[in-house]
């Protein structure tokens, strides 16, 4: 099913933010770990997961490929590269859990990682471990990496 998000109020979120938002998360998964390294869930969670390299003292970072929005619509999950393992000792970050769909599909490739993302939407919450801001569902958040609207 898709989810169109026109109607929504628009949040732009500045490089500023985004990584006084990912160093607070860092600080809260500090106690959780050590980790064996970090999976970035691109393309999302590519920046924050720099973010947490730093901060949390990891030089291994891997990556999914997942692709689930096509301008502003939620559609179908496509894995486009996966991991093997099932996430033990892993730290998987995203910008963002919305609906929950794409969050879910990385926690089912990787059942024993420890999610985590920088801003949650209540529908999506559930699927996050750690998060750092709450977001409200009809906020349609901007990053500094998307394209111009």
């Amino acid at each position: 099913m898709s989810k169109d998000y026109a109607a929504s109020v628009t949040m732009a979120i500045g490089w500023d933010r985004i990584h006084q938002d990912s160093r607070r998360l860092a600080a809260m998964l500090r106690p959780r770990g050590p980790f064996r390294g970090i999976v970035a869930v691109a393309r999302g969670g590519l920046v924050p997961a720099a973010v947490l390299s730093r901060e949390l003292d990891l030089r291994l970072v891997e990556t999914v490929c997942v692709a689930s929005y096509d301008d502003r619509r939620q559609g179908s999950v496509t894995v486009l590269k996966s991991l093997a393992g099932d996430g033990e000792g892993w730290l998987v970050v995203d910008d963002l859990v919305d609906s929950g769909t794409t969050a879910g599909t990385v926690r089912r490739m990787l059942p024993r990682a420890l999610f985590a993302c920088v801003y949650a939407k209540p529908e999506g919450r559930r699927q996050a471990d750690v998060y750092a801001v709450d977001v409200e569902q009809d906020v349609w958040l901007v990053f500094p990496w998307d394209p111009p609207m």
